[in-house]
C-alpha cells in the first residue's frame, strides 16, 4: 500500500487511550495516529481537521458518546472506517449497524487487534468492496445471544472466606486477585497496609467480566490487579516486568506490557 494510513483515537480514558496508542505503535508502526480524542465533539473535529481513514471510538464518552458520533461521521461524503472500543459485547449489533469495521472489548488483547489491524488494511486495500456479509451475520448472532442491554453494573462487594468464617470484602479494599489450583484468591489492604488473603469459588475469568476494566487490569492469565494500589512497576535488565503492590511483587505476562507503557 503506497498511501500512509492515518487514524484518530478516542476514549475518555487515558491509560485506556494511551494503552492503546501503544499497543498501534508496536503492531502497526506504519499507521500514524494523528490526533487522541477524549470525547465525541473533539473528534468530529479532529475528523474534519485531518480526515483520517480510521477512528478507534470509544461507545461510552462524554459530551457525545461513540454511537452518536458515528452516525454524525457516517453522513460525510467519505466516511472514516470506525473500530467501536466497548466493555459491553451487546454494542456489537448496534455497531455493525453504524458502519463500523469491528469492535475490541476492554481490556483490548493483542491478538485481537492484530486480527482487527489485518481487517482494516483489506478494507483500505478494496474500500469499495462488499462486506462479507456471511463474517457480519455470525458476528450479530454471536452478541445476540447476549442479554438485552442495559446499564453496566460492577461488583461493589464479594463473598470470601478465611477458614470457616465468611467475609463481605469491599471491592476499593481489594489489592489483587490470584487464581490458584481450584480456588482465587483474594488479597486486601486495610488498617494501614496491612495485608489478608481470602478465597473465593469464582473462576478468575468469572470475575474479572464483573469488574470495572478502567479500574482493575489482568497483567497474568492468573492475576487481575487494582490499578489504584499499584505501587511502582520495574522492568529487569532481562525485560521481566514486574508490578508492586505493597511488599507484593507480581510478574507481568509479556503480551500485556503495553498496559504500562508510557507510564
Amino acid at each position: 500500500m503506497d498511501k500512509q494510513l492515518t487514524a484518530i483515537i478516542a476514549d475518555d480514558e487515558p491509560l485506556l487511550r494511551r494503552q492503546l496508542d501503544n499497543m498501534l505503535s508496536e503492531l502497526w508502526p506504519q499507521l500514524e495516529v494523528v490526533a487522541r480524542a477524549v470525547d465525541g465533539e473533539q473528534v468530529l473535529a479532529a475528523v474534519e481537521r485531518y480526515q483520517p481513514d480510521i477512528v478507534f471510538l470509544d461507545i461510552n464518552m462524554p459530551v457525545l458518546d461513540g454511537m452518536t458520533t458515528a452516525v454524525t461521521l457516517n453522513q460525510q461524503l467519505k466516511p472514516p472506517l470506525i473500530v467501536f472500543i466497548t466493555a459491553y459485547d451487546q454494542y456489537a449489533v448496534q455497531a455493525f449497524e453504524n458502519n463500523a469495521v469491528d469492535y475490541l472489548l476492554k481490556p483490548i488483547s493483542e491478538s485481537r487487534l492484530n486480527a482487527t489491524k489485518d481487517k482494516l488494511i483489506t478494507r483500505c486495500q478494496q474500500p469499495q468492496s462488499i462486506p462479507d456479509t456471511q463474517q457480519l451475520a455470525r458476528l450479530i448472532s454471536q452478541m445476540q445471544q447476549a442479554t438485552t442491554l442495559t446499564p453496566k453494573t460492577y461488583l461493589q462487594w464479594i463473598k470470601a472466606s478465611a477458614g470457616e468464617d465468611i467475609h463481605l470484602i469491599a471491592i476499593t479494599d481489594v489489592l489483587f486477585f490470584k487464581a490458584e489450583e481450584k480456588y482465587v484468591s483474594v488479597y486486601v489492604g486495610k488498617n494501614g497496609g496491612l495485608v489478608r488473603e481470602f478465597l473465593i469459588r469464582m473462576s478468575l475469568k468469572e470475575i474479572l467480566s464483573q469488574l470495572n476494566h478502567n479500574e482493575f487490569w489482568q497483567i497474568h492469565r492468573s492475576t487481575v490487579v487494582n490499578v489504584s494500589k499499584i505501587d511502582k512497576v520495574n522492568k529487569t535488565f532481562t525485560g521481566q516486568m514486574y508490578v508492586y503492590i505493597g511488599n507484593e511483587k507480581l510478574p507481568v505476562s509479556r503480551s500485556l506490557k503495553s498496559l504500562f507503557k508510557g507510564m
